[in-house]
């Protein structure tokens, strides 16, 4: 690495959608050896919003906007968890009325507003000669949309879910798949000391990864996935034959927040959206529960089997990145000012067979990231399939899209 004195361009970083274990840690990584190789470097506040938020005054504070990167500021929050950027799950080319920024209201009146031009704008402003976007395909969908229109972006994806196309891992999916199988082996002893059935919601709006991938951990014995629609008489005869196995006399089922039975839809914890056209999941987890309690007295001799029921939530998503996340950050930061200082862009960092790289970002809108139920899941025993592992990646089903 070369230390330099004169500046490169600017390079501006932005994390969008939810926050997960990682984030600092990837902004840590390129901001650190940004600074070395000569740039300067910004930090977005709030994802999008943060690049309509922004007045093009010089002589206007700007840090509800942006501010400028430091290595004392980002090694303070490197080692941490979620976003000292902050985050939001704003689209600026579909901003309601109401949302618009108040130094726009005279000039957008519409009920859904394009900011596009205004983001150009403002990235223009601040002088940006490259922009990393850190987010899941919702966020970097906009950045394709943004490199169309000539800006230079780099994108690195992160997504507990882990259904970013293009690359086999998505920052945060460790943590939460790692917190998810530690979560569920506590609740065992609860589960156990009742002899009851544990279902538990866990993430996953379209791709069943988040508990899938628990599932053939051995967290728990069934699981069901937004990519197949369930039977939820097939869930609670499976689980009562798993409980009359059990010496322990209880049994465990994950329930992706997406998932949906024959005769019912996504449940939903609101029924607004956000910019994206996304309601936010949450419910199915309870909705299952009572179903599966009234359904276990057909599968056991007329007694009903008690269910507990746990959403794990925001628990998995929250606080300090594991070994992976810790060290795929960092690596993908690197992969970034590799690309800025070939000056490449348009690209986004993947992880594809154990080895990192980088694919055309505009691989992100052009397919979808799902299980392969054919390859992977047992639609009749609702649990996982694993055959051979040889050659397959870290996470098993996750090179497929």
């Amino acid at each position: 690495m070369s230390h330099v004195k004169r500046t490169k361009g600017t390079i501006a970083i932005l994390t969008g959608g939810g926050d997960v274990p990682g984030l600092n840690p990837a902004i840590r990584a390129i901001t650190i050896r940004a600074i070395r190789e000569g740039f300067r470097v910004v930090g977005i506040r709030r994802g999008w919003k943060g690049l309509i938020s922004c007045v093009r005054d010089k002589k206007q504070a700007q840090e509800e906007s942006f501010q400028r990167l430091t290595e004392e500021s980002v090694n303070k929050a490197g080692r941490t968890g979620g976003t000292f950027l902050h985050t939001s799950r704003t689209l600026p080319s579909r901003i309601p009325k109401a949302d618009v920024p108040d130094h726009l209201q005279g000039e957008y009146r519409e009920e859904c507003n394009d900011l596009t031009p205004e983001v150009l704008k403002n990235l223009d402003f601040i002088g940006v000669d490259t922009l990393v976007a850190i987010g899941g395909d919702d966020t970097l969908s906009y950045g394709v949309q943004l490199a169309k229109q000539g800006v230079r972006v780099i994108a690195i994806p992160k997504t507990m879910d882990n259904d970013v196309p293009g690359t086999d891992y998505c920052i945060g999916f460790s943590t939460c798949i790692t917190r998810t199988i530690e979560m569920t082996h506590s609740l065992r002893t609860t589960a156990g000391s009742h002899e009851r059935i544990l279902v538990i919601e866990v993430f996953g709006r379209y791709a069943g990864f988040t508990a899938l991938l628990p599932t053939m951990a051995g967290a728990a014995t069934r699981c069901v996935i937004p990519e197949y629609r369930f039977k939820v008489d097939r869930l609670a005869e499976l689980l009562v034959q798993d409980r009359s196995t059990n010496p322990s006399r209880y049994s465990v089922a994950l329930i992706s927040e997406g998932a949906m039975p024959e005769e019912g839809g996504m449940v939903f914890e609101k029924e607004e959206a956000d910019h994206y056209g996304h309601k936010k999941l949450g419910g199915i987890g309870d909705r299952v529960s009572a179903q599966v309690e009234r359904q276990t007295a057909q599968f056991n001799k007329g007694k009903k089997i008690n269910v507990i029921n746990q959403r794990l939530g925001y628990l998995v998503r929250c606080g300090n990145p594991d070994a992976i996340d810790s060290i795929v950050p960092m690596a993908f930061g690197n992969l970034a000012l590799d690309l800025i200082l070939n000056r490449s862009h348009g690209r986004l960092i993947s992880l594809r067979n154990g080895r990192y790289d980088d694919v055309p970002l505009d691989v992100v809108t052009s397919t979808k990231k799902v299980v392969d139920i054919e390859k992977y899941y047992n639609c009749d025993r609702l649990r996982p399939i694993y055959e051979s592992f040889k050659a397959k990646p870290l996470f098993i089903m996750t090179s497929d899209y």
